[in-house]
């Protein structure tokens, strides 16, 4: 039983209308986009007051597991729990499953506070006394959302129409509105009583399981099943997969929101973006002179309302307006920035064909709970790769079958086990490994330790690695 209220992150989204740089590998709310850090961090340092909220409880997809343990730990975070989704099924079932987790670790009467990790929210006065009403009616036996009150006539968002007040900041719903075209957001805008649907919530979690029992019976089945069958692995809990398998694919707002007496609506007015388009991260960024918006090496000559930002190549633009521009390690996506919701249709053709779906799913660099590596060139039978590894962190011990491996130090410290040998090499020294040897890289330094890899062999892809021990559950 917990006084506090229980934060409920949900982490699992892929966001894709923010390619290139989000891929279903590491999604936006992975991606530092609005500062120092990622909209993830930012979301726990939300819910980071102790005397206020417990501890976070995050429902994730199972492979940003290790994303999640550390980037909550880069910024002190300590976490409630990691519910690992095995299979993606929409908000319904993955709010369902932290209630029932919920419940059996504070009771029927913990009030849940459900966010999404990748939008951006400015924690002011408001929205600290926000929450607290919400609260309040939480414990009331609501079910409250937020509601952003409108600047704009935005056709990305859904609405809520308010009904009459039953509570000092708190209106009944009146009904939901799907995404609007323009001249409707207008009209509604105009209108008055219209808000942004922000998919924020503040619930209880037994009252929550109650009404989707009654109007979702199969996402309540499913969830409660999913955590009652779940297994721990190291920090995390895997929900059983044949039974969040059996959930409907279906929002939160279809299954109970729009069904359910007892939803109500909590008007704020504090700053609040979905980041769901480039022009979305337009609008929050700090724009110069001439409203653009820049990230990176970048270079502008008579360039205005544009949006450019680049993890690497410097990207120089002359004489344009209107765009955006976005080059990531591997890919580079130009468009017109006032049609940014047009991303996802790209992704879509990109995904759609072979030579190109990779382009959707994975960076050039990848990361891993011990750092990661970029891909540098690939041959026929050969590859060079960038090695990073965190000081304190160590590869598993593995071995191949079709490669042999050659590494190379750059920088830093590296303990190399070869077939049961250890050995220390320092920055420019080097060791090759044979085909099948049994072998393991870790970082004792207090630097990041960097090397450059070169693959040799008839196969040089990721599943050749047969693991023998790993202190991160992956053998």
């Amino acid at each position: 039983m917990t006084k506090l209220i229980v934060p409920v992150v949900l982490a699992g989204g892929q966001g894709t209308r923010l390619w290139p740089m989000s891929r279903a590998a590491r999604p936006k709310q992975f991606l530092p986009l609005t500062g120092p850090t990622s909209l993830f961090q930012a979301t726990l340092q939300r819910v980071g007051d102790r005397s206020v909220y417990d501890k976070p409880i995050i429902v994730t997809n199972a492979e940003y597991r290790f994303l999640v343990a550390e980037q909550a730990l880069e910024i002190g975070c300590e976490l409630g729990g990691v519910l690992l989704e095995p299979v993606a099924r929409n908000t319904a079932v993955a709010i369902a499953a932290a209630a029932a987790y919920a419940m059996t670790n504070f009771g029927a009467d913990a009030i849940l506070h459900v966010l999404p990790s990748d939008h951006d929210v400015l924690v002011d006065e408001g929205y600290a006394v926000s929450a607290q009403r919400a609260a309040e009616a939480a414990r009331a036996g609501k079910l409250v959302t937020f509601g952003i009150v409108p600047t704009t006539p935005e056709t990305g968002y859904g609405y809520i129409k308010t009904g009459q007040g039953v509570g000092e900041g708190v209106n009944a719903v009146d009904r939901f509105v799907e995404k609007p075209n323009r001249e409707t957001a207008e009209d509604m805008l105009s209108s008055g009583g219209f808000l942004w649907n922000s998919g924020m919530f503040m619930l209880g979690a037994g009252k929550f399981l109650e009404e989707c029992e009654a109007f979702s019976p199969d996402t309540y089945t499913a969830a409660n099943e999913a955590v009652l069958q779940a297994k721990v692995d190291l920090d995390f809990v895997r929900l059983d997969e044949a039974a969040f398998a059996q959930a409907p694919n279906i929002s939160v707002d279809y299954a109970i929101f729009e069904k359910t007496a007892d939803a109500v609506v909590v008007p704020v007015s504090f700053h609040w973006s979905d980041l769901g388009s480039w022009d979305a991260v337009w609008k929050v960024g700090s724009k110069d002179a001439a409203d653009n918006v820049t990230s990176g090496a970048v270079t502008l000559n008579n360039v205005s309302n544009s949006l450019v930002m680049t993890e690497h190549a410097h990207v120089a633009i002359d004489g344009l307006d209107d765009i955006a521009v976005i080059a990531s390690d591997d890919a580079i996506y130009i468009g017109k920035l006032s049609e940014a919701q047009k991303v996802g249709a790209m992704v879509k053709v990109l995904r759609g064909n072979a030579d190109t779906a990779a382009l959707t799913e994975i960076h050039k660099t990848a990361y891993r709970p011990w750092g990661g590596y970029s891909s540098v060139v690939i041959g026929e039978r050969f590859q060079v790769k960038r090695l990073f590894v965190k000081p304190g962190k160590k590869l598993s011990l593995q071995k191949h079958h079709h490669r042999s491996e050659h590494w190379v130090v750059v920088r830093g410290t590296a303990e190399v086990t070869l077939d049961g040998k250890v050995m220390m090499l320092s920055e420019n020294q080097s060791i090759y490994l044979p085909l099948g040897c049994t072998h393991r890289l870790a970082n004792p330094g207090k630097i990041e330790l960097e090397l450059i890899e070169v693959q040799t062999g008839s196969y040089l892809g990721e599943d050749d690695i047969i693991r023998i021990e790993d202190e991160f559950g992956r053998a």
